[in-house]
């Protein structure tokens, strides 16, 4: 399966380990993202305008150091899955999605005809964090959740998506459930629980397997087993 990330660093945590887990399932899924830190819809649409080479091309969750335009990346392969999505501070509003959202996702059919389009829910802020306190103006990280799961849940309608990745319900999900540590600044996911629980979402999203027996183990902090056992059944629900 040939995946394409068309995002920031929110999807780059998200494919970190994509690669690794459907290597454990004996699966052979490829995945690129175009990284530009803090990317916004509007960039993206202003990137396919002008044809810069303004992304960081990462493959199978490393830098490649090459740099490559949209529409390079976009006939670069044959594409089986492509996604979008907003910028995590802009993703609770839905008027900054349009008109880019509507434009991008004719673009990217027009390029990829055969490739299924995919919206990429983002996630919350951490409770309490001063991004979600002073800037964004919630009290609490659920009010900024549920502003971003109606936008995405419209935008996937908007532009008759095939599906959403629902890292941002997912990342709830844990929480209700007692697993801290999801991120490792106030919003980007930590390195070892939030990257790993989000490549496994997208690993059960994007194949429909199961992923109760996956023997990957995140190479990096300390995930107990019961976290593990956690994150799977969370997982397992979507």
């Amino acid at each position: 399966m040939q995946v394409l990330a068309i995002g920031n660093s929110f999807s780059q945590d998200a494919t970190a380990y994509l690669k690794k887990i459907s290597e454990c399932e004996n699966g052979n899924i490829t995945v690129v993202n175009l990284y530009i830190g803090g990317c916004s819809l509007s960039r993206h649409y202003r990137n396919m305008l002008s044809g810069e080479r303004a992304y960081s091309m990462e493959f199978n969750g490393q830098s490649t150091g090459f740099y490559v335009s949209m529409e390079e990346a976009l006939l670069s392969r044959d594409w089986d899955v492509i996604t979008i999505q907003q910028v995590s501070a802009a993703s609770p509003k839905y008027e900054t999605y349009q008109p880019y959202l509507d434009t991008l996702a004719g673009y990217i059919r027009e390029c990829c005809p055969k490739a299924k389009l995919m919206i990429h829910e983002t996630w919350a802020y951490e409770e309490g964090s001063e991004r979600l306190v002073n800037s964004m103006k919630y009290e609490k990280r659920t009010d900024m959740y549920n502003a971003l799961h109606e936008a995405y849940t419209q935008a996937a309608e908007d532009v008759d998506a095939y599906g959403i990745i629902p890292s941002g319900t997912m990342m709830q999900k844990l929480i209700e459930n007692g697993v801290t540590r999801l991120h490792r600044d106030t919003f980007h996911a930590s390195f070892d629980i939030g990257r790993y629980a989000l490549a496994l979402l997208w690993f059960k999203v994007l194949t429909g397997k199961s992923v109760i027996d996956n023997s990957f183990k995140c190479p990096v902090g300390e995930i107990s087993d019961e976290e593990y056992a956690i994150i799977k059944k969370c997982v397992e629900e979507f």
